[in-house]
């Protein structure tokens, strides 16, 4: 269903892009979007899967981004779907099987590894999208993101509207708030 939504809403060079790099990585998709459970605590206390959440995500963007100006099969679109797609894609690590329980620090690694390949997202996003969804991955969490300064008061007037609509996205569906059709 995650494949359906970024094919119907990215760009064509985007979806290639997106299946070309979810078969090169390990698939997290059928792991717990919270290891310790504590987290992503649904009303009848199953813990949704990263697929689930993530398809949370993305379905309720679709919905919403028109707030945002965004547009179906647009580079702003690509960046909005991509940023979701990855914000959790290393929640485990970068290797198969590399941890049994999820990483605090993802969110910094998900952006390190979109910023240390950034010639390739560079074919299809321009360089201002680039950014984007680096911040928008890297900063997923708001205040509790991994390379938020501690000396510095957090605010999200100093991020894209993208990041900030990720990270609600993110704590909606962690907050069990978004409801998606059956």
């Amino acid at each position: 269903m995650i494949n359906e939504l970024v094919k119907e809403y990215t760009t064509e060079n985007c979806y290639k892009f997106w299946i070309a790099i979810n078969k090169k990585f390990p698939t997290v998709w059928d792991r717990l979007s919270s290891s310790t459970k504590k987290y992503h605590k649904r009303k009848d206390g199953s813990i949704s899967t990263i697929a689930e959440h993530t398809y949370e995500m993305l379905y309720s963007a679709s919905k919403l981004m028109r707030m945002f100006d965004i547009k179906k099969n647009t580079i702003e679109c690509n960046t909005l779907f991509l940023s979701i797609v990855f914000h959790d894609f290393f929640k485990y690590g970068i290797k198969p099987n590399e941890r049994n329980h999820t990483d605090k620090k993802h969110d910094k690694i998900s952006a390190d590894v979109i910023l240390q390949n950034k010639e390739t997202f560079l074919k299809i996003l321009d360089l201002d999208n680039f950014h984007i969804l680096e911040e928008s991955v890297r900063f997923h969490s708001g205040r509790w993101s991994t390379d938020v300064n501690s000396n510095i008061e957090f605010d999200f007037e100093d991020y894209d509207p993208i990041t900030i609509f990720v990270h609600t996205l993110d704590m909606m569906s962690s907050s069990d708030l978004i409801k998606i059709p059956s």
